[in-house]
């Protein structure tokens, strides 16, 4: 088991480090480390304190060492002592205010941060534009006793990718940072990249463990392939690969018995529409005119469980703790806005816990099966996605038998769930156990980088 030591600044000028005798046991140390920052220091054990590690007033200098009374991880290897883990949390949209230096997104960060005395990690936000890659240091934003403050530190012992949406990610200036941190300088950079839903659903149906929870989807090529799906299904939904937040999903649906096409959507006002067509040529000149359809997914419809008439699905999050092993940290059930093909919020969906729309028979059943989905769904997505992914946020539905289906999994999956007031303190776990991987992910660094290479 890991233990954690308050670290203490003495006032002296002596490259000096005073170390419980139980942590120095037998090892021979001769550096101390703080992120990419080492020094030779002279090692001496102090017999009265066993929770501290004590750096003279120097030491803290060179390290760049923060002014943080918290109690830190520490790694030995190779004579290095390591104090940790510095964690760089990388993203984009920094404003020239003090008090929203990462606008609207700066309370979800300072809750972020704010959970580092209790994971024993140090973490800052920062964008490309805060490296020195002279001097290989960062002038990073901390959140300290609820005020943000720049402070120049070393490169991280990891990095935590936030970048907010993919335009961002396809920016040429941030992914020659990524690439420059993660392969000249050997960080470990965990969450990369945002999904595409075809590639999730090409590679899952591959992995026997999760591939029934998976409904038939296609890369768009024909009238005919959808007339084949709905015939099978009733209805089908339109994708975009790529798309985020419920934005430009189509339900096509077909009534076998008036020989028509339905098509419910939302309109560029934001307004739910359901409209009648008799072809389905027909229903696509009218309502996909304009749009790039091969770069949609066509999707199995799922008669999902219904709260009041309207559908209902599921968002769950996981988060690998300090360990690596997943856990489920946050479930809710979203339903359906009248007349919306989605569940969000925007489209008149509401967020429900599950105790308050089922028996609670129904409510133990229904989520031990969504708690077990999540689960192999997450080890198969790291199993076979590339990078180091420590977080999932999962839309999953359950059909009229029971049975679950997956609709989407988002490597930066939205908060909107926590804002019913039942789910705050899932939303302060998530935080938690996301800062908590760089804990393991910081020692496995460390102790055996050989491995995290591989991942």
């Amino acid at each position: 088991m890991r233990k954690r030591y308050t670290i203490e600044i003495a006032d002296t000028s002596q490259l000096v480090v005073y170390c419980p005798q139980e942590l120095l046991q037998d090892k021979v140390i001769k550096k101390i480390a703080f992120g990419s920052k080492a020094l030779d220091v002279d090692y001496r054990p102090h017999p009265t304190k066993n929770n501290s590690i004590i750096i003279s007033n120097e030491v803290k200098r060179r390290l760049l060492f923060p002014d943080f009374s918290i109690k830190l991880h520490v790694f030995v290897d190779h004579q290095v002592l390591n104090l940790g883990p510095l964690v760089g949390i990388f993203t984009a949209g920094f404003t020239p205010f003090p008090l929203r230096p990462i606008g609207d997104r700066t309370n979800f960060f300072a809750k972020l941060l704010s959970v580092k005395t209790n994971v024993g990690a140090i973490p800052f936000v920062f964008g490309e534009q805060h490296i020195n890659w002279d001097t290989g240091t960062i002038s990073g934003y901390f959140y300290h006793d609820h005020n943000w403050q720049s402070m120049e530190v070393p490169f991280p012992h990891v990095i935590y990718d936030r970048l907010p949406n993919r335009k961002s990610e396809r920016n040429p200036k941030l992914a020659k940072v990524k690439q420059a941190l993660q392969s000249d300088y050997l960080i470990p950079w965990y969450n990369p990249g945002f999904f595409s839903k075809l590639d999730i659903y090409e590679r899952l149906q591959q992995d026997q463990s999760v591939a029934t929870y998976l409904p038939e989807t296609h890369p768009f090529t024909s009238f005919s392939m959808i007339e084949d799906m709905l015939s099978n299904y009733g209805h089908v939904y339109l994708k975009p690969i790529n798309g985020s937040l419920g934005l430009g999903i189509h339900q096509i649906l077909y009534d076998k018995i008036q020989d028509e096409y339905y098509c419910r959507y939302q309109d560029r006002e934001g307004v739910n529409r359901l409209r009648k067509f008799s072809s389905i040529e027909g229903l696509f000149k009218s309502v996909f005119a304009n749009r790039h359809l091969d770069k949609m997914i066509v999707q199995q419809g799922i008669h999902l469980l219904r709260h009041e008439q309207r559908p209902i699905d599921f968002r769950i999050h996981t988060n690998k703790d300090d360990e690596g092993n997943w856990h489920v940290t946050a479930l809710a059930a979203k339903i359906a806005g009248l007349g919306s093909v989605t569940t969000h919020a925007r489209s008149g969906g509401e967020i429900k816990t599950l105790v308050e729309i089922f028996q609670p028979e129904e409510c133990k059943l229904f989520t031990e099966r969504l708690v077990n989905a999540a689960l192999r769904l997450s080890k198969a997505i790291a199993n076979n996605m590339e990078g180091i992914i420590a977080e999932i946020g999962f839309d999953l539905g359950i059909d009229k038998h029971g049975d679950v289906w997956l609709f989407e999994a988002n490597s930066k999956p939205g908060r909107s769930i926590f804002s019913h007031p039942e789910l705050k303190h899932f939303d302060q776990l998530t935080c938690k156990l996301s800062m908590a991987f760089a804990v393991f992910l910081t020692e496995q660094s460390i102790l055996h980088p050989e491995e995290v290479i591989k991942w």
